[in-house]
């Protein structure tokens, strides 16, 4: 299939449309007890993901599983996403307590007026590539001079906008950009020279196809990549936000955050130490993607978590510097920019998860994860 509209997206747009990650949304799922591990009754948390059930998520799911939400006296319901759903807007109308969604997507909705606050910075790198066929010979941003590169648009394209200025090319003269679908079609039929893909899910979807040229599956490679991180331009994504107003007036809310944030936290230490428990409780859970496809997620998101020198969840302040420099300065070629001013003091608050920190690790748990390896994950065709 031919994709030849180029991306024009504003500010606005990029708020609307924040739900629209191909990555990132969840599914919905409860837990009813009636009391807590202590005895008292349990606090409802309603949880809105990005997306439909999927191992980008699987913390969450783990935490509800083996019980760390009760155990803290949390009644948690995740809320499946969807096209329809920004997750940012979903917790500044009051809809749910808390939200997952990448930072840049959630600045610009705040810029706008949603009072949201993120307090768990949970991936501490960025998930984005440029992927393309090894033969085309595309490593860094400024091999792209000259190629018909895709973006998904909705606000996906920025951290891309970045690098090939950085580069030194011209987005609007030097590559000829294109929207592309919510999948690697223009990749696999050559319409396409570099497309856009999340490390933990697109690209998989590339490596569970069969190369016609030698039928079997495509292999890392059969790939080049370009990843934002290296190229200096990746901004932060899945972060876990809250109310900001009560963060400042309700002291509950401010327990409940610090609980939510420290039996979430551990459920992510679970999907670390456990990567395929984990995969298997996010099938368990209803995800219309396959057993191989999730257990490659789970270990991918590891990677974009796993070491977090300063803790799980912390905000590390250059790398926010550097999400709110290219949301600031990074045009597309509508002109606009994800924001067009410095966010305020609460737009991140590391009080909450330094105290989930803190709990933790009075339990002995490893909240850095300076050792981790990631498995060797085998796909299998269509990721079943």
């Amino acid at each position: 299939m031919k994709h030849s509209k180029r991306i024009t997206l504003g500010v606005a747009a990029i708020a609307a449309s924040a739900a629209l990650i191909l990555s990132g949304c969840s599914s919905s799922s409860s837990s009813t007890p009636a009391a807590s591990s202590s005895g008292g009754a349990l606090t409802p948390v309603k949880l809105q993901l990005q997306w439909f059930t999927q191992a980008q998520f699987a913390g969450y799911y783990a935490a509800l599983d083996q019980g760390y939400f009760k155990d803290e006296g949390l009644d948690v319901t995740i809320v499946e996403g969807g096209t329809d759903i920004v997750p940012q807007t979903q917790l500044a109308d009051g809809a749910v307590d808390y939200a997952v969604a990448w930072v840049p997507k959630a600045l610009a909705s705040r810029e706008q007026g949603a009072g949201i606050t993120d307090v768990g910075q949970i991936f501490q790198r960025s998930g984005t590539l440029q992927v393309s066929m090894a033969d085309k010979n595309i490593k860094t941003a400024a091999d792209l001079k000259g190629k018909i590169v895709g973006n998904w648009g909705y606000g996906n394209e920025f951290e891309m906008f970045a690098g090939i200025t950085k580069a030194g090319l011209d987005p609007a003269t030097d590559v000829q950009l294109v929207q592309q679908a919510f999948d690697e079609s223009g990749l696999l039929d050559g319409s396409i020279d570099a497309a856009q893909a999340e490390t933990y899910n697109e690209y998989a979807q590339i490596l569970e196809t069969v190369n016609p040229a030698t039928g079997k599956l495509y292999q890392p490679s059969d790939l080049n990549v370009i990843d934002w991180n290296t190229e200096g331009t990746a901004m932060l994504q899945d972060a876990i936000w809250a109310n900001t107003e009560k963060l400042k007036s309700d002291p509950a809310y401010q327990d409940t955050t610090v609980k939510f944030l420290t039996a979430g936290l551990k459920g992510w230490v679970y999907a670390r130490d456990n990567p395929q428990k984990a995969s298997d409780i996010v099938v368990a859970a209803g995800s219309q993607l396959g057993a191989s496809h999730q257990l490659w997620m789970t270990n991918e998101i590891n990677k974009l978590i796993w070491p977090s020198p300063d803790g799980i969840g912390v905000v590390n302040a250059d790398s926010w510097a550097q999400t709110v420099n290219v949301a600031m300065n990074a045009k597309n070629l509508e002109g606009s920019t994800v924001i067009t001013k410095e966010p305020d003091a609460d737009a991140y608050d590391n009080t909450y998860v330094n105290k989930a920190l803190d709990a933790l690790k009075s339990e002995g748990v490893d909240v850095t994860g300076t050792s981790f390896k990631p498995i060797t994950v085998t796909l299998t065709e269509g990721g079943k």
